[in-house]
């Protein structure tokens, strides 16, 4: 599976979970909930997985934590508030830039409607 694929089971995924569950849960129970369904569709998923940063020739094991990424290749940042914060754009643009990954999506389930809430980031550029 390529990263577009992942990231289409993903987005049709959060899309099912907050048709069911709707706006306002902790973002942590989307998480686990988000990482369960992708696993039931046969996706690789791993949860708060450490991320280490190389800076002035150091490596640091634990630079940040992404809430998930899938099969490898695809970091989802999962946030539950009324509005996402340009702050939160920030962050998404610097994890790729970081892991080197070329895809991101920043989903926000406090959104009313999730198509509302999901942002695609793709090679640092946010859609």
């Amino acid at each position: 599976m390529n990263e577009n694929e992942v990231g289409t089971l993903i987005v049709q995924t959060a899309i099912e979970l907050h048709r069911e569950l709707g706006p306002g849960l902790l973002e942590s129970v989307y998480e686990v909930l988000l990482a369960h369904r992708l696993r039931q569709k046969g996706l690789r998923v791993e949860r708060q997985a450490p991320v280490p940063i190389e800076f002035d020739g150091l490596r640091f094991e634990e630079g940040f934590r992404a809430d998930l990424i899938v099969e490898g290749k695809v970091i989802v940042e999962l946030k539950s508030v009324e509005q996402v914060h340009p702050a939160h754009k920030k962050q998404v643009l610097t994890y790729l830039k970081l892991t080197g990954l070329k895809l991101e999506y920043l989903l926000n389930f406090g959104a009313p409607v999730m198509k509302d809430g999901i942002f695609r980031i793709i090679n640092g550029r946010i859609e």
